[in-house]
């Protein structure tokens, strides 16, 4: 008799045997050796949860909770965490045992303000119409494409300015692959010079500290839509101890942005070498690039070219590049949970301080960039300072890239002088307003950026210039609409998109956002109580979401109050 039983004996007590299976749901042998197939020789560290459950999503068209508890078993995580972090996003579906799996095939068509103004509800009908049950239509908030609204993605192949029969071709014909880029690749970009600047901080033609006086004299500020100084952030994160880690942010989600899908499908190496090159004055060696789901082509290419960037560099100990795919969660632009993504977690934003300079990645200091932030690196470098600072209007200096959409007859990415305004935009970039609309507003910085009637179209657009207007120009992702739209609908639009996105962590926000659509859908608006809710919002939120969620409620109750009246509702 063993020591454990007579010790069981002597108390009065029953000897508890080991269970011979586990509790909860058991791992089913094929469902496992398929998940370990998908893997293959990957490492199954934690922070790759997030990109094997992409490789079942990819491979079965959803996640089955047997497949679930195969990968829960194989990463040696907990089923709980792995079901919490795969139901955080949007694009994992997870079916449970009673459940039935959606079908292989789903069209989906972005709602968001521009393709909204476009006719997506009409695509949307259609479609539902006109495709089988076989295929699942699915309304998505904003895929990126503002300026080709509306949009529908067969698959991962995007289809833009949709219409109903385009779209049903493609399902009947299979095409559904991303689409091909004409880029400059990586042998082009070495014949025209590329990575030479590179080269020249790295081998001692340039000090770290004569590149930081570059960065400061350039003006340059981050372009994802806070506007830090580059030059102090890469100050800031060089003074901290080592291993240190950079995050390059491409999940520009912000419902009318598209700058950085823009750039990256022309010359995405322009974007790697200034990566590189605030790599090597922050003495960083190892950079995590998370690029939004929604860009598949983006991701192909990618994947392409940095393989040939690692397989001949063109300096020697080139930092380790890692490319990790977000999973459709617009929260993930906010950077600590864009971090937190990247670690395999639910994309949900950490309290601060500390900061991600001091604590980010990994819990080690972390340079955290947008991508059009370090795309501009190169050109300050090898022309100077002055290629951004010789430009600006009104007052300001630089240069920004502004993603217009809506009512205008060329919509796009534009790169005009920083302080330029809306009807300057519209005359001399967007070859004016479309026939038969007449300029009634804009959202300045996106759908969280607020919204400015036509009669403030002269004020300057840059940083720091539309707080007095309770707005923010952010990422520069401009919409514009007409006499034919109305700004409260607009608004309500902007809302749900907020209470679609909110990941649940706060209160405020979780509840708030969904509290004011109600009230905003009401005939007749309470403003009394949404400016409440508003405040409330603003004041105890824990990021930017809830706190800029209440911009579009607040700016139609000042600048467009005749909407709110029973005879201005349009």
């Amino acid at each position: 008799m063993s020591k454990q039983e007579i010790s069981a004996r002597k108390s009065g007590n029953k000897l508890k045997l080991p269970r011979a299976v586990g509790k909860g749901r058991q791992v089913d042998p094929k469902a496992l050796s398929e998940v370990q197939a998908l893997l293959g020789d990957e490492s199954r560290n934690k922070d790759l949860l997030i990109e094997h459950l992409h490789k079942i999503q990819d491979a079965y068209h959803h996640i089955s909770a047997k497949h679930l508890v195969a990968l829960a078993r194989e990463m040696k995580l907990s089923k709980a965490e792995v079901y919490e972090v795969a139901t955080f996003y949007h694009h994992f579906d997870v079916v449970k045992e009673d459940e039935v799996a959606p079908p292989a095939l789903t069209v989906r068509v972005c709602e968001s303000l521009s393709c909204d103004m476009s006719g997506a509800e009409g695509l949307i009908s259609s479609l539902e119409n006109g495709l089988g049950d076989g295929v699942r239509v699915q309304r998505v908030p904003c895929i990126g494409r503002c300026d080709k609204a509306p949009v529908a993605v067969v698959g991962m192949n995007p289809i833009e300015n949709a219409q109903a029969d385009a779209v049903i071709e493609a399902v009947e014909n299979n095409n559904i692959e991303p689409e091909k880029l004409d880029i400059t690749d990586y042998d082009a970009y070495l014949q025209q010079e590329g990575y030479s600047t590179y080269q020249q901080c790295t081998n001692g033609s340039y000090s770290v500290e004569q590149v930081l006086d570059l960065m400061d004299d350039s003006g340059l500020r981050g372009l994802g839509g806070a506007g830090f100084p580059a030059g102090r952030k890469w100050r800031i994160v060089r003074g901290m101890p080592e291993p240190k880690l950079m995050a390059v942010n491409i999940d520009e989600g912000e419902p009318g942005t598209f700058k950085d899908k823009y750039y990256l499908e022309r010359d995405p190496h322009c974007f790697l070498e200034g990566m590189l090159i605030a790599a090597w004055a922050t003495g960083i060696h190892d950079i995590y690039i998370y690029l939004r789901d929604e860009y598949a082509a983006i991701r192909e290419m990618l994947e392409v070219e940095i393989a040939k960037l690692v397989e001949n560099p063109p300096v020697d100990q080139l930092p380790t590049l890692h490319l990790r795919r977000g999973a459709g969660a617009y929260i993930c632009g906010e950077e600590s949970a864009m971090i937190e993504s990247i670690e395999g977690k639910r994309g949900m934003p950490r309290l601060r301080p500390p900061f991600v300079a001091e604590v980010g990645l990994f819990g080690r200091p972390t340079l955290e960039h947008n991508m059009e932030s370090v795309y501009w690196v190169r050109d300050i470098l090898k022309k100077g300072p002055s290629c951004l600072t010789d430009h600006g209007r009104h007052g300001r200096v630089g240069l920004r890239s502004f993603s217009i959409s809506g009512r205008v007859n060329k919509p796009g990415v534009h790169l005009a002088p920083a302080g330029i305004t809306m009807r300057e935009l519209i005359d001399e970039y967007c070859g004016g307003m479309l026939e038969g609309h007449e300029f009634y507003g804009y959202f300045p910085g996106g759908a969280s950026g607020g919204i400015l009637p036509a009669s403030l179209g002269d004020v300057p657009l840059d940083f720091d210039t539309l707080q007095e207007y309770d707005c923010f120009i952010g990422s520069a992702a401009v919409v514009v609409f007409s006499d034919q739209d109305s700004a409260r609908h607009l608004a309500v639009n902007a809302m749900k998109f907020f209470e679609e996105e909110s990941c649940g962590q706060c209160t405020p926000c979780r509840v708030g956002t969904a509290k004011a659509v109600t009230l905003m859908e009401k005939p007749q608006w309470d403003e009394g109580l949404l400016t409440e809710l508003s405040d409330v919002m603003i004041d105890t939120s824990i990021c930017g979401l809830g706190q800029a969620a209440p911009n579009p409620v607040k700016s139609v109750m000042k600048y467009f109050p005749e909407e709110l009246t029973a005879e201005g509702v349009k």
